[in-house]
Order: C-alpha cells, then structure tokens, then sequence
C-alpha cells in the first residue's frame, strides 16, 4: 500500500474509546484512553487504513498506555478477525475542509461564538465513504485520487449541484469545480459509483439547468456499470444571518411546486427505461407545496434516505406501526408533550390522534417555527434549545416534555445553540426525555421505557 506511508509524521495515534465485551481487544487487556501508534509498521491515517491493515492474520501492534509506556502486541488472528476497538474519531491525520465559498453553505449561515465544532467545513472523501457526508471533489489531491482507486471506496457521496462547468464554479465560487463531468468519466473509468445531491437554489440552478444537471448524472447511471446510483433534489435552506446581499431566494410553495412537476415527470421517463425512479426529491419539497407524500414504495430501497428522501415518509409508516395494537388505557393519568418541526406537524396528526384515543392519557403535539434560524416553517433536526423556550412557555406540556434525538449533538445532550438539555427542562420546569424511533415514542409516552 504505497500510499499508506506518505505524511505518516503527521498522524496522531488513534485514542480508543471503548472495547467490546467479550472482543479480542478485551483479551489482550486494552483499556479506555489507550493510543495505536502503528499496525505493522504503518500508523493508519484513519479508520479505513485502520481496517485494510487489520485485514491480515499476522499483525504487530504498537500501543502507548495513559502513562506514555509503550507496548508492542503480535496478534494471530483470522483474516476477517476484528479487535472490538472503537476510537474517539475516525481520522488521525485532520479533517479536510472545504475549499468552496458555496452562498448556500449551512455552515456559513450560523451566528458566530458557538462551539468550534459548529464551524468546521467538512469536505473529506474518507468521511463520505465511512458515514454518507457530501463532498465536492474540489480540494482532492493526486494523492487522495490514487487512494479512492487503491482502497476501493465506493461509493462515495458527491454535492453536484448543477453539471453546467461555469454554473457549478459560480454556485461554489471555485474555478476547480468546473472539472465534474471529468471527474465522474474518471467513477466511470475506474468503476467506482456515487450517490449525488443538487441543492436547488431559485433563479439560479433551478429550471432548464436542474433538466440538464438530472440528465447528464443520468447518462452515467446507465449502461452494465451505473456509474451515479442515484440523484436527490433538496431545496436550499437559508437562515437570517446569512449576508443580505447573497443574490439567494427562498423556496416557497409555488417554486416547491413547480420543481415537483418538473422533476416527476423525468422520474417516469426514468424508472420505464431503467427500472428506478433515479432523481429523489426530498420529503421537504412536497411539505412545502404542501401536497401528499409519495407513498413508501415508490422511494425504491430508499437511497438517499439520509438525506431527507423518504425519510419523513418511513416514519410515518413507523409510527403507523408504533400505534396499531394500543391499549385501550392506562392505569396512572398522564399527560405528555411531544416537539417537531412545524414542517412535519400536519403529517403527524393521525397518529398522534389514535394515541389520544387511549383512556386516561393525552398527548399535546407541538410543531415549532424557528426564531433562532429565522425560519417558519422548519425540519426537527433544526430546532434549538431557545426555539422551544419561545415556542412551549406558557404551553401545556403535562408530565413530560418528549424532546427527539436529532435535535442534539451525537452523543451529547446539547443543541444547535449550545443551549444544554438541562437547562432547557429548568426553563420550562418540565422533566424532558429523550426520544428517538417511532416505538421509541410511543414506549416513553405511555410508561413502558
């Protein structure tokens, strides 16, 4: 692997953070906070190197305690064997960054003061490759080009956001991302395929250039190899403390409306020659035009769920599913209050309707427009602490306030806003918990987790 020792001076040692129980890593008498310093002489860059280097039956570890005392493992292992070890991050060498000045970028559009973490501009290839993140192919070097082709790392999850050369550099105000439609010959070439996104800016790349970005990724989706699995059509988010002057507009019900009859018609043309619908829109379009949402079925295998694409659609058949065999009551009266975006409220109703049903219990159902973003109507994920302090004081929130995971940082309970999950229960003098699945919800609510 000739590409595993350049920059090895400046890798960090990967930090484990937990050892699974029962796991080899356990055996050999691993501990939290211990540090990898190489595999077989190589220090993995990553959780990728990591992985390709484990992939051998003969393996020498060098390991640095919590005392700087270093250690020196032989392992025989069978090929497939894995330590059991997870670590604090999945890079060791850095996190690379954007290099676009995108108008549209999220990142760009946050208040300043927040925690560090809120301001990083991920652009990593290896990061699309292990989680699905976005990337633009504008900062790879030679280097990370040969790497993807060596490692195989397929597929990747590229931001398109228009074909047109001169259009794509304007919308990442970057002269080297007008080098796309060599970059996917290049997939094509190599066989390795991608899952794309067009953020629909209005007046901008919207109309007759969203129609040629579609077929072009199209015409890489053919053939015996599919070089581009699929494309999803988001709608731009914009925020109030984005510059006045950005040249962006806002996607409102008419514009929502007129992508959706533009792109659904492609679809049909698409799934009759090839079997898939291949351009997704977003859940977020149809909210906004304020029409139906496909059904279930017609996302296919769902490929850019995690990208909002049927991802409100599969929910709702959760929570179909999470309230069918109910209680008819329950002993202890009790009432509950749940917090969405008000973007989704509406499709929550129903089954927020069959729950109340269930003698001595009430569920209130709170959607919740944005102050902090500057956004009415809004997706969960974005809500802040404040949002819900101006949204539910005064409210009837009963025993408890159901607060959904995506609204905190992974792993910790804290919102967009820095605001912690502590602080906003003695705001509102309300004990909250947390939820995440459909049954999740419904568990929580009724008593039974």
């Amino acid at each position: 692997m000739s590409t595993l020792r350049i920059t090895q001076n400046k890798i960090k040692p990967a930090v484990v953070a937990s050892i699974e129980e029962g796991s080899i890593g356990e055996e050999l008498g691993f501990e939290v906070g211990d540090r990898l310093i190489s595999i077989n002489g190589v220090k993995p860059r990553d959780l990728i190197d990591y992985k390709f280097l484990m992939a051998e039956e003969n393996i020498q570890l060098i390991i640095l305690d919590e005392k700087d005392k270093q250690h020196t493992i032989d392992i025989e292992k069978d090929y497939d064997d894995e330590l059991g070890l997870a670590f604090t991050e999945a890079l060791f060498d850095g996190l690379k960054q954007c290099n676009n000045q995108c108008p549209f970028c999220f990142i760009d559009q946050q208040p300043p003061g927040k925690r560090k973490s809120l301001y990083l501009k991920d652009d990593d290839y290896r990061l699309s490759f292990l989680y699905g993140s976005y990337l633009t192919l504008t900062n790879l070097s030679k280097q990370d080009w040969e790497r993807i082709e060596e490692q195989r790392l397929t597929p990747l999850f590229v931001s398109v956001h228009a074909t047109d050369p001169s259009l794509r550099s304007k919308l990442l105000r970057n002269p080297k991302a007008i080098d796309l439609l060599n970059q996917l010959a290049w997939f094509s070439k190599k066989r390795i395929q991608i899952h794309a996104q067009i953020v629909v800016c209005p007046e901008i790349n919207d109309g007759k250039a969203l129609e040629r970005t579609i077929n072009d990724l199209y015409s890489f989706a053919q053939g015996d190899f599919p070089v581009v699995l699929s494309a999803a059509v988001v709608p731009v988010g914009l925020t109030r403390f984005r510059p006045s002057n950005d040249g962006l507009i806002p996607v409102d019900p008419v514009c929502a409306t007129k992508v959706i009859n533009q792109v659904e018609p492609m679809q049909r043309i698409f799934y009759k020659s090839t079997g898939s619908r291949f351009a997704w829109l977003s859940d977020e379009w149809y909210l906004i035009a304020k029409k139906a949402l496909p059904s279930l079925n017609s996302y296919e295998d769902l490929p850019q769920k995690e990208n909002g694409v049927g991802s409100i659609r599969s929910f709702l058949r959760a929570m179909d599913e999470a309230t069918r065999d109910l209680p008819t009551k329950i002993d202890q009266k009790k009432t509950c209050s749940w917090v969405v975006g008000k973007l989704v409220e509406n499709e929550l109703q129903k089954p927020c309707k069959r729950i109340n049903k269930i003698n001595n219990f009430t569920l209130h159902l709170y959607g919740l427009p944005s102050p902090y973003w500057g956004q009415e109507q809004i997706v969960t994920g974005l809500l802040t602490g404040q949002d819900l302090i101006k949204g539910l004081r005064g409210k009837e929130l009963g025993d408890e306030l159901l607060i959904p995971s995506v609204m905190l940082r992974q792993g910790e309970k804290i919102f967009l806003d820095d605001m912690t999950l502590q602080e906003l229960s003695l705001s509102l003098n309300v004990s909250v918990r947390i939820v995440h699945d459909a049954q999740d919800i419904v568990n929580k609510a009724l008593g039974k987790a």
